[in-house]
């Protein structure tokens, strides 16, 4: 989080019952968000600035922070559930989750529809919280009428 400028004020907690031991090392794990008890607290500006790094492919200035091939791994849909990509990834390949964005939006989904939306073909990411499932799309259709592609 520092390479992109994000706050000090973000948080990440781990279930305290929720240690595994990867490649002989205790790690703590959480299965979500923050929600009872573990997942990540963090401001809108910094959710912004993370959907910004997942824009540019995970690149920031002239970094490459994450990698390319990792990224590309991260929006392709998964077998079981094709709108998903890696953990948090919603995709929207087959524009039946988000009719009025384009198949090549995706969006990060925390708890509470906590949502970092990215548009890479208006390079556009907006971030709305504790947004009414049901409320997402009209969302989008209003910023794709507000920012043509």
């Amino acid at each position: 989080m520092d390479p992109i400028g994000a706050s000090n004020s973000w948080r990440w907690f781990g279930y305290e019952n929720s240690w595994v031991v990867l490649d002989g090392v205790a790690v703590q794990s959480v299965t979500g968000g923050g929600h009872w008890g573990g997942g990540m607290f963090i401001n809108a500006y910094d959710m912004a600035r993370f959907g910004y790094l997942t824009l540019r492919g995970g690149k920031w200035n002239d970094r490459q922070l994450l990698s390319a091939d990792w990224i590309a791994q991260a929006r392709t849909p998964t077998r079981p559930e094709p709108i998903y990509g890696f953990m948090n990834w919603f995709l929207n390949t087959d524009r039946k989750r988000w009719p009025s964005a384009p198949a090549t939006a995706f969006a990060h989904v925390g708890n509470g529809t906590n949502l970092v939306y990215v548009d890479p073909e208006r390079e556009l990411v907006a971030v709305a919280r504790w947004i009414d499932t049901d409320a997402i799309d009209g969302f989008l259709k209003l910023l794709s009428e507000a920012i043509p592609a």
